[in-house]
């Protein structure tokens, strides 16, 4: 069946967000005592579990934790653009008849000034998905699309999004470029990594006259 309904993570996948987030991760890390972030490629290896683990973050503070990120972003918003040619892939998308959804863990007032103009191609935006909460979003999406997990996929660039996407019983497409390194992504088993944005209209368009186990997974730089 070929995808109807695509949700698209933000952070790392449309909003090119990583390098404000390390320029804040440090303070963040020292108030709420946590440990700093010295190497920070072989975080980007590791799963999300991994790194509170290596953090040494109680789970009990993750929600402060998020508050405040949450707070610091919307100060920020102005500094974080939009990946190069996702107004354009939006666009073309709708445009091929795609139902598009955002699912995020940021505040929805902080999600729409990211969009900017985009947010009027977005049908479905759930907001506020807590740190491993995103399976429960994109459950609630698809129920609102009206479409089923077999025509739907998950684009993201972390492992929890396709830890997500699995939980939810659909497919995930990686994106290279965000928080998590490629060969991080690779072990998840994605129907496909995508080096840049720009490309998955094309892909999508293919995919629909192949088989469903077709893998064609494009490393990017990460």
């Amino acid at each position: 069946m070929p995808y109807r309904l695509i949700i698209f993570d933000l952070d790392g996948t449309l909003s090119d967000s990583f390098p404000w987030f390390l320029s804040v991760i440090s303070a963040v890390a020292d108030k709420h005592g946590l440990a700093r972030i010295d190497d920070v490629e072989t975080m980007r290896g590791k799963t999300t579990r991994e790194i509170i683990a290596a953090l040494n973050v109680p789970r009990w503070r993750l929600p402060w934790i998020a508050r405040d990120m949450r707070k610091l972003k919307s100060q920020s918003l102005d500094k974080i653009p939009l990946f190069p040619g996702v107004p354009e892939l939006l666009s073309a998308l709708v445009h091929d008849g795609l139902t598009l959804a955002v699912v995020t863990s940021d505040s929805e007032d902080n999600a729409r000034r990211a969009l900017g103009s985009c947010a009027a191609l977005i049908a479905h935006l759930a907001c506020g998905a807590s740190l491993f909460g995103k399976a429960r979003k994109f459950k609630q999406v698809m129920r609102a699309a009206g479409i089923p997990a077999e025509a739907t996929l998950a684009i993201g660039d972390e492992v929890r999004d396709a830890e997500a996407a699995k939980a939810a019983g659909i497919d995930f497409a990686g994106v290279a470029g965000g928080y998590a390194t490629v060969e991080a992504l690779v072990k998840t088993d994605p129907v496909t990594i995508f080096a840049q944005v720009r490309e998955i209209p094309e892909w999508l368009c293919r995919r629909s006259q192949c088989p469903r186990d077709t893998r064609n997974i494009t490393r990017g730089q990460s």
